[in-house]
């Protein structure tokens, strides 16, 4: 592959015993007791997918919060990788970037509300997510976005009262939805024609 920049790459991953990590003391970045829990949830469901960056010194660079979490796990060692070829101001630098980038980036809010429909139907523990319940439930709701149907009777407006709401479904997930729909309003004594 040719490239006009010359990029170092990680080589490979090593495990590391956690007593030989050193937390950098001026870590701008702040991780909540929650949050933590969140990454150790995150962790136990998938593995530990993304090594610790340490420098040549045992220093780390990015991965506070993952060492956080693996302590809470009470794990004996974790995935590292060694960042040999930065410079002490590149390493202070990139502990700020590593973070701030991550929250540059924004959301496609209907595909992420299609994929969180899509866990949610299978009975994924959409919790490990890291969202809260509102912001679920409120990309599950934007998410069924529906087109309502005015009724009319005797040129009287009904919307509100009684509707047509259609949705578009995956053929996959249609029984599934309908078994669910029709749960709802038996369990919540309304009437529904579901076809």
């Amino acid at each position: 592959m040719n490239s006009k920049y010359n990029v170092a790459m990680a080589q490979k991953i090593k495990l590391w015993n956690l007593a030989r990590l050193i937390p950098y003391d001026k870590n701008a970045r702040e991780h909540s007791p929650e949050q933590v829990a969140q990454i150790a949830a995150s962790i136990v469901e998938f593995g530990f997918l993304n090594p610790i960056l340490v420098d040549s010194n045992d220093g780390i660079v990015a991965g506070h919060g993952r060492l956080s979490a693996a302590k809470e796990l009470a794990l004996d060692v974790v995935p590292v990788v060694v960042l040999d070829h930065l410079t002490e101001n590149q390493k202070k630098a990139y502990i700020l970037v590593d973070n701030k980038l991550a929250e540059n980036a924004t959301w496609n809010e209907d595909l992420l509300a299609e994929e969180i429909i899509k866990l949610n139907l299978q009975d994924f523990d959409l919790n490990i997510l890291g969202w809260t319940d509102e912001e679920l439930k409120a990309l599950q709701e934007d998410g069924w976005a529906s087109d309502i149907e005015d009724v009319e009777k005797n040129e009287e407006n009904l919307d509100g009262i009684m509707g047509k709401i259609v949705i578009k479904l995956e053929p996959d997930y249609k029984d599934q939805v309908v078994d669910a729909i029709n749960k709802f309003a038996e369990e919540n004594n309304i009437e529904v024609d579901v076809s």
